[in-house]
């Protein structure tokens, strides 16, 4: 298995508890797939450096998890398709 970091920022419109249910949702998907979330960081809303879709801040999270590559590519597909998730990022990590 390899190391994963995953970065979501959600709507900025959405509830604080709509968006942790969200994020729920992302790490059950995680532990479905075999995979292993090691830590989950939620930033909070924080503001954009520009603007995305007329949208000026959001809600920030980091994920870190353990997984093999066809799930990151599942989670990198399905993340795509959410109309409420802004931006996403999956990067491998060093470890």
């Amino acid at each position: 298995m390899r190391s994963y970091e995953l970065m979501v920022i959600h709507r900025y419109d959405m509830a604080e508890a709509d968006v942790r249910s969200a994020v729920d949702e992302v790490e059950k998907a995680i532990t479905d797939r075999d995979g292993v979330v090691t830590a989950t960081d939620f930033w909070g809303k924080r503001r954009f450096a520009y603007e995305i879709d007329h949208m000026t801040e959001g809600f920030y999270t980091v994920l870190n998890f353990d997984g093999e590559v066809e799930l990151q590519q599942t989670l990198d597909r399905s993340l795509g398709l959410l109309d409420s998730v802004v931006r996403h990022k999956i990067v491998r990590s060093p470890n």
